[in-house]
């Protein structure tokens, strides 16, 4: 049994666990080995206060963190915003990303109205980018996303884009 809550402060170990797992962030574009148990701890702190970004912690039925979840910079004007997720190794082949994921893009485009949901993944991320193919995401060209991101001509030629769009995804239901 999984669900998403607020990031509490008891997920502050748990959350360096994965940032000091290096099967975890070897093909992250961040230094997460150089975090410490305060940034953990001011990251849960600031996230609950932000409008821009929307940090949600993935457990499971005993409240322990398995991962983060994320909606960042949400264009409301736009309608657009890019998603992000990371679990621990301990939560990796057991549904939590799957159910995370659809769970955030739920929320995303029914309770934040958004239109567009992108992200990218390092294109020797080999790992993330079956996980997102074999879960059906449709990859795009950064042009096709129609959406003001802040990437460097080299980040967008050597990632991968993802997008899910609002009116496809009520298609879908139907």
């Amino acid at each position: 049994n999984m669900r998403l809550r607020k990031l509490e402060e008891k997920d502050a170990p748990l959350m360096l666990e994965w940032m000091h797992d290096p099967d975890v962030v070897e093909n992250l574009n961040k230094n997460f080995a150089a975090m410490t148990m305060d940034d953990c701890k001011r990251f849960i702190v600031g996230s609950a206060d932000t409008k821009v970004n929307l940090h949600l912690a993935i457990v499971d039925d005993n409240d322990e963190y398995m991962g983060t979840v994320s909606l960042k910079d949400i264009h409301r004007e736009a309608g657009d915003a890019e998603f992000g997720i990371t679990v621990r190794a301990a939560a990796m082949g057991r549904g939590f990303s799957s159910f995370a994921m659809k769970e955030m893009i739920r929320i995303g485009l029914e309770e934040e109205k958004l239109q567009k949901i992108y992200w990218c993944v390092d294109a020797s991320n080999g790992r993330a980018l079956h996980f997102y193919d074999k879960n059906g995401y449709k990859r795009v060209r950064y042009e096709e996303l129609g959406v003001q991101a802040d990437y460097t001509e080299e980040q967008i030629r050597d990632f991968v884009w993802y997008l899910v769009e609002a009116e496809l995804a009520q298609v879908d239901k139907a």
